[in-house]
């Protein structure tokens, strides 16, 4: 089960947020007051949720939400109070933050951690494929510029693998740029 960093100032709303937290089935729940002790725990850990119960003790919790957006691959959730809760809503859900308002009875709570578990996994997933999509675009890259060193050199499929990886060496470039100028030389 994911782990949950919990960030409220208020020792209250921090107990009763735990105890809901673990009702929903997750087990590692980490608890701080600030915004800036919750920085420094997500810089050091991997946190599958962070719930941030605002004011925080030194910040309101916005700014933190915005940065946990920006850096980890966290689902996030912002409580506030009703009142503002549609402004903060047009403003942060463009960083995919939910923004619950308060009071948010028990099952709703539940309900959207539930929701942005289900979100976040979809999430890495996608980027999971893209960076393996990538990847093989990269292969089949460099594969067309060995093909071209074969053709056009005599090269055999070692030595041109050879050649592609020992310029990529000596001119501190990747394999992917090599063959991008091996192509650009012999497809024109």
């Amino acid at each position: 089960m994911e782990r949950v960093l919990l960030v409220s100032g208020s020792a209250d709303g921090k107990e009763i947020l735990r105890q809901l937290i673990r009702e929903a089935g997750y087990t590692t729940v980490t608890a701080t007051g600030s915004g800036n002790e919750a920085r420094r725990l997500t810089a050091c850990d991997e946190y599958g949720i962070i719930v941030i119960n605002t004011p925080l003790t030194d910040e309101f919790g916005r700014e933190f939400a915005v940065k946990a957006a920006e850096s980890t691959n966290s689902g996030i959730v912002l409580i506030c109070r009703s009142d503002i809760s549609e402004e903060l809503t047009d403003k942060l859900s463009c960083h995919g933050i939910f923004v619950l308002s308060k009071p948010a009875d028990k099952n709703t709570f539940i309900h959207t951690l539930e929701l942005v578990s289900a979100t976040r996994s979809r999430m890495l997933r996608f980027n999971s494929n893209s960076k393996l999509q990538s990847k093989a675009e990269e292969v089949k890259l460099i594969n067309r510029a060995k093909n071209c060193l074969m053709q056009y050199l005599k090269f055999s499929e070692p030595q041109a693998h050879r050649y592609i990886e020992k310029q990529a060496m000596d001119t501190r470039q990747t394999r992917k740029d090599v063959a991008r100028h091996i192509l650009s030389i012999y497809e024109n």
